[in-house]
């Protein structure tokens, strides 16, 4: 799912391309895509672009009379721009949103449809799309502590709770963590003062260094490729691969359909997390410290 950095880029793509254009029409492939009828969405076409936005995971885009175009791409749905009134062939292609200059398309991989387009009214529209989570560049560090000591949570779900925290997921929640070096399943109400530092910190640090990274590529192009996968990050989606801190192998938990991974010589103290895939079927025997992973390997 695309995270701060990830609508943060297609933002800066957007505002070069669609600022100030005419929406001229919507088209929609997928009836599943629409969530709301009123205003309907025939009310935004003819609309000049006023403002973009991010609400969390979505992105806002603002037209004439307050009317705003929200996008939630979920997991499997990106963006493209494609020469004007590109043709929605494919049962990918949702929908386009046609410009002067070229159309803007929304795809969504696999059979399930969870992408979806909110038509909003005004600010009060789009407080009702907004899951409420705080923006971590606009928080101290006291009401960062506050909101994720609501309840006693593990770090990695507090970390991707959008009720608490702006636009943070699966991908960018491994990051922060590694950066800090703090367990995933590190308890809120058992953080120490400057453990919290680090974490408030890491944060901050994480999600500006990815931010700037993949803006100043959009600025170049426009990012058609969106993952969650990125070579140049620390533990997220390098099961297996050396740890760039101390070298160690990434470990990894796997639940549903997501992953953490994480570095257990600087995250656990050596500890090696239960993945629930195999704990379960191991029970007992299943390695507590990299040392016993090890050797469960060899043997």
């Amino acid at each position: 799912m695309p995270e701060l950095p990830d609508i943060a880029a297609y933002l800066t793509a957007l505002e070069s391309r669609i600022a100030g254009q005419p929406l001229q029409r919507v088209r929609l492939q997928s009836s599943f895509l629409l969530r709301t009828a009123q205003p309907p969405v025939t009310s935004v076409e003819g609309c000049t672009v006023r403002e973009l936005r991010r609400i969390g995971k979505r992105i806002a885009i603002g037209v004439d009379n307050d009317l705003w175009l929200v996008l939630h791409l979920m997991i499997a749905g990106r963006l493209h721009w494609r020469p004007s009134q590109a043709k929605l062939a494919g049962r990918n292609n949702l929908a386009a949103f046609d410009f002067p200059n070229g159309s803007l398309v929304l795809t969504e991989a696999g059979t399930r449809r969870r992408a979806s387009l909110h038509i909003a009214s005004g600010e009060e529209g789009l407080r009702s799309l907004d899951p409420g989570g705080i923006d971590i560049f606009t928080s101290d560090l006291g009401s960062f502590r506050a909101t994720l000591m609501l309840e006693n949570r593990t770090l990695k779900r507090a970390l991707t709770d959008p009720r608490l925290l702006s636009g943070i997921g699966n991908a960018y929640s491994d990051e922060i963590l590694h950066a800090a070096q703090l367990s995933p399943i590190a308890l809120t109400h058992k953080l120490k003062p400057d453990e919290w530092e680090k974490l408030f910190a890491a944060t901050r640090e994480t999600l500006q260094l990815w931010m700037e990274r993949l803006r100043a590529e959009a600025k170049i192009a426009f990012p058609e490729k969106v993952t969650a996968f990125r070579k140049d990050m620390a533990v997220h989606g390098r099961y297996g691969e050396p740890c760039p801190r101390c070298g160690e192998k990434i470990q990894r938990i796997r639940y549903a359909d997501n992953e953490t991974n994480y570095c257990a010589r600087c995250q656990t103290g050596g500890k090696v997390l239960a993945d629930r895939s195999l704990s379960r079927l191991l029970r007992s025997d299943w390695p507590r410290t990299l040392e016993e992973l090890e050797a469960l390997k060899r043997g």
